[in-house]
Order: structure tokens, then C-alpha cells, then sequence
């Protein structure tokens, strides 16, 4: 298909869907631990053979996995078509942009720019950092600011999460005299003594800028970010499973390594956020209600903020709520818990197969801002996610008052 053939079905989707494009689940595989087996697939369904297993599901995504089998459009999402086969998100967004994010958006985004994924581990994750956007470039990928809000389900084995370095550290100047052994030996996990842990509490997260050291935890988590998938992997062992040192230098410019050796992944830490004394008060979420009126049976609170580059509320409905979803731009919707209806599809949470789920939907400019009819038709209640990428919220998003 030709990109004049792919603008055709997908404006005729659009029309046919009100504004509406629905999605088919998309997921990524890993080799680095083993999963959590929450993701609502058989056993079977979580062995991916030599790529490892099924741990994450990114959704309404445009990014590209990194992993050391690549596999084409691992982690992009498709688009569900009423007839026809489905089309890959980034080919539509590349024919017909300015229909799914508006014209004005279009001229200044070539794409959603955000990316939602669930990630489900067994394991604690590995003490690793995300590079700023001078570093990223210098391998051409984006940087990684993201945020995580932790679901109501199974917490795992270590629901607690290890973030950047005790403050006397930097203070003292101590960053490559304390923390370069390890990378340098690459045995155990001794590593996280250096670090501070927070527990995962359901209903709560935390927003993290690039170059901030962390570990998470095993809570499920719904983590909205940047389009990226960098990292630099700073622990050798996890609970028994050897981390190969590879992921260390994975992405950091070959003449770098040769130059510093394993000294030019702590080059690319920001030791003054990792070090900040208020870590906790400057970078927990908890749920803030939106600046506007809701239906009785009905709250709408952002979850993620604290950004412009990407943010999102919380959507709940008593059984037999209603509510017009309004937006401001593009979003996706991803429904957790519960049955209903949205713009008039079915929906349903944690109802899912390898090849197909009622969980998932784009919505478009024009839509968002005429607003979404969504109806909670079951016994429970129903409970779904808003996501945007940058510059949609601008004007509306809540801040951490910063502690210093």
C-alpha cells in the first residue's frame, strides 16, 4: 500500500469511527528478567523463545523496541480497520497527520511524541538511567522522561523502588570513587546500598527526568514517557539473573567507551537531581482532580503531570455513569477495569489476547475537542487512563511545588 492508499482507508476509518481509531494490543518481549504474568495471557502466550518473554505492552505506540533481537515494529501499534487488514500507526500518521492531530499540531509534531506502556517484572529492575537529550542524540534516539502510576493489582515480591544516591555522595564528591567499582567488577547488586527506596503505593507514582538513577520495583506500573527506548544499565545481578554487561554501554558512543571506559555511563548521570536532599516531596504523584465539573458517579484527576512533554488523568465511572470526555488535542485511551461504551464502542479492561483487545483507542484532534461520549454499562466500575504527548496541556497541567 502507497501512502495515498493509506491516507484513503484511514480518513474513511475516521469518518466511519466518528474520530475514532481503535487499536490491536502491542507487545514487547525481553530478555533481560523473567515476567510478572500479569498482562492477562496464558503461560504459554509469555514465552517469546530466544527474544525471552512477554513483559511489557505498549500502547497506541509509535516507538520502535531496542532489544538484542530486533524484530520489526516491535513495540509500534496497528490499527484495527473495519475492512481490510490493519495499518501500522506510524504509516498513518505519516499520510494523514494533520487529520489525527489537528493542522496546527501537525506543522510542529511529526508524530504523538509520548509513549504508554505497562511494564511487568518479577524481578525488582535493574539500577539504570535513561540519558539526557545532548547524550541521546549523540546516538540518535530520544531522551526518556518519564513517570509511573502503579496499578491496582498483584505489588510482586520488591514494591519499592530505588532512586538516584544518598545526597552525602555528590556533596562530597564521591560519584566515580564509590560507584565505578561496580561497573568496572559487574558482580551483584550491591550497587543499590548507594541508593534510597520508596514504596510502590497503588494509586501513586512518581515523574523522573532523564539521567536520574532508578531501580524499579514489582508493582505493575503504567508508565507514560517519551518516544524513546534508551538506557544504560548500571547493575550486574538481580536476585540471581546476570545482567550482561553489554546493556551498560548499550547506548553510548563507541568512541566514548573507548575513551573512558565504564566511566562514560556515569558521565551521562545527573548527579545534582540524584542527589536532590527532597527527592520524595519533588517527585511522588498522587491524584489531583481536574480544574472542572464533573457528573455525579464520575471523577477525573491527573495522575501524570508535572511535565509538558507528556501528562494524563484518570477517568472513573460508578455503574450507569456517564460523562463527555473533553480534550484539549490527540490522546489515547487505555481502559483498566470495568465494561462500557466509548464513542459508542465497546469497550472492556483486562480482557485481552495476543491478537486482540476492547481496551485501546486513539482519539483525534478534531474529536477531543468536540468531546467523547463514555457510558459505564456494568456492575463495576469502569476505569480508564487519558494520555497526551507534549504541548497539548500546557496551559492546564498541575506542577510539584519544588522543594529545595
Amino acid at each position: 500500500m502507497d501512502k495515498s492508499d493509506i491516507r484513503k482507508r484511514v480518513i474513511q476509518e475516521l469518518e466511519s469511527n466518528n474520530g475514532l481509531l481503535l487499536m490491536k494490543p502491542c507487545w514487547v518481549a525481553r530478555d533481560f528478567l523473567p515476567p510478572g504474568k500479569r498482562l492477562g495471557l496464558t503461560d504459554a502466550e509469555y514465552d517469546a523463545g530466544p527474544r525471552g518473554f512477554i513483559c511489557e505492552r505498549w500502547i497506541v505506540s509509535e516507538t520502535q523496541a531496542d532489544n538484542a533481537i530486533n524484530v520489526a515494529h516491535e513495540g509500534q501499534s496497528w490499527i484495527k480497520m473495519s475492512t481490510g487488514q490493519p495499518i501500522l500507526l506510524v504509516d498513518a500518521l505519516e499520510a494523514c497527520r494533520d487529520a489525527l492531530l489537528g493542522a496546527e499540531y501537525a506543522k510542529r509534531h511529526k508524530g504523538l511524541d509520548r509513549l504508554l506502556k505497562i511494564y511487568d517484572y518479577k524481578k525488582r529492575l535493574f539500577y539504570h538511567i535513561h540519558q539526557k537529550k545532548a547524550a541521546a542524540a549523540k546516538v540518535g534516539m530520544n531522551s526518556k522522561e518519564e513517570a509511573y502510576h502503579y496499578l491496582d493489582a498483584d505489588l510482586g515480591a520488591h514494591p519499592e523502588t530505588f532512586f538516584g544516591v544518598h545526597p552525602y555522595i555528590v556533596r562530597e564528591g564521591l560519584q566515580k570513587e564509590l560507584l565505578l567499582p561496580y561497573l568496572v567488577k559487574w558482580q551483584g547488586d550491591d550497587v543499590l546500598k548507594h541508593a534510597r527506596a520508596y514504596l510502590n503505593v497503588i494509586g501513586e507514582g512518581f515523574h523522573l527526568a532523564p539521567g536520574i538513577l532508578h531501580a524499579p520495583g514489582t508493582a505493575l506500573t503504567l508508565e507514560l514517557q517519551e518516544s524513546s527506548d534508551i538506557m544504560s544499565v548500571m547493575q550486574a545481578d538481580i536476585d540471581g539473573t546476570k545482567i550482561d554487561k553489554a546493556m551498560l554501554y548499550r547506548h553510548i558512543p563507541d568512541a566514548e567507551i573507548k575513551a573512558k571506559g565504564e566511566a562514560a555511563a556515569l558521565d551521562d548521570v545527573d548527579w545534582e537531581a540524584c542527589a536532590d536532599p527532597y527527592f520524595y516531596e519533588n517527585h511522588r504523584l498522587h491524584p489531583l482532580p481536574i480544574d472542572a465539573p464533573v457528573p455525579d458517579g464520575v471523577s477525573e484527576e491527573w495522575v501524570w503531570y508535572n511535565s509538558t512533554r507528556f501528562n494524563g488523568t484518570r477517568v472513573t465511572l460508578a455503574p450507569g455513569a456517564s460523562y463527555l470526555s473533553l480534550a484539549l488535542g490527540v490522546h489515547g485511551i487505555f481502559v483498566w477495569k470495568g465494561r462500557g461504551t466509548i464513542g459508542g464502542f465497546p469497550v472492556e479492561g483486562q480482557k485481552v489476547t495476543l491478537q486482540d483487545s476492547r481496551d485501546e483507542i486513539l482519539i483525534s484532534h478534531a474529536r477531543a475537542l468536540e468531546g467523547v461520549e463514555i457510558h459505564n454499562t456494568g456492575d463495576t466500575q469502569l476505569v480508564l487512563f487519558k494520555f497526551f504527548g507534549p504541548e497539548i496541556n500546557d496551559e492546564i497541567v498541575p506542577f510539584i511545588e519544588t522543594r529545595v
